[in-house]
């Protein structure tokens, strides 16, 4: 029996915690076995990654450095977390996955969409995910709802890199509809969760 993969993307303050959160939820009430994971972390190595990443005091990372190291984290999870409950039939639910590079990588930090998604392709032995959910809010909605927290060094770029990112997000997610639930995060939390419940009850159920 093979599982089924669910990314969410979407910018900072998208309001992917909670609709993840919800997800999992619904989809084991309903009977189903189900592993959340985030990125980057999900596993020791992987988190030592994240914390390397995130730190303000990372700051002169290069943006190649940044983005090897995504997805070095990306790997490790992928093979030692991701498959293994894939082959047992479970529904992965991932925060983030190998869009999120091309998205802060490659429209962001502006790097060659190519080679990131080169790197992608051999970070994650070409595991794809069945379904990807993008959340998308304005950036002014994302800033607003983040001002009340500390900021990570990613959050800390800036207005102008979170505007590529998302439209980078949208430009993925127009070009490849097929693969793509592209959900508005600014309508109520109840709506949202419902839109994404019966889209990924259908593809699950195929």
């Amino acid at each position: 029996m093979t599982g089924r993969l669910i990314t969410f993307e979407g910018i900072d303050g998208s309001g992917k915690s909670t609709q993840i959160a919800r997800l999992q939820h619904s989809l084991e009430s309903r009977g189903y076995e189900v592993l959340v994971v985030r990125e980057p972390g999900g596993t020791p190595i992987s988190e030592q990654i994240r914390e390397l990443l995130l730190h303000p005091d990372s700051a002169d990372l290069h943006p190649r450095t940044e983005a090897l190291l995504f997805s070095a984290a990306r790997s490790q999870l992928v093979h030692e977390v991701i498959r293994p409950a894939l082959a047992a039939g479970s529904i992965v639910i991932c925060d983030r996955y190998a869009d999120s590079s091309i998205a802060y990588q490659g429209y962001g930090r502006e790097l060659p969409l190519e080679e990131i998604i080169t790197t992608q392709k051999f970070a994650t032995s070409d595991l794809l995910p069945d379904l990807k959910v993008l959340l998308d809010v304005p950036v002014d909605i994302s800033s607003d709802r983040k001002s009340q927290e500390p900021a990570d060094r990613m959050e800390s770029a800036g207005r102008a890199f979170m505007a590529r990112v998302r439209e980078g997000y949208l430009q993925l997610a127009r070009t490849q509809p097929e693969q793509w639930l592209i959900v508005t995060g600014q309508t109520s939390e109840e709506q949202i969760a419902q839109e994404i419940e019966n889209y990924v009850v259908k593809i699950i159920s195929a």
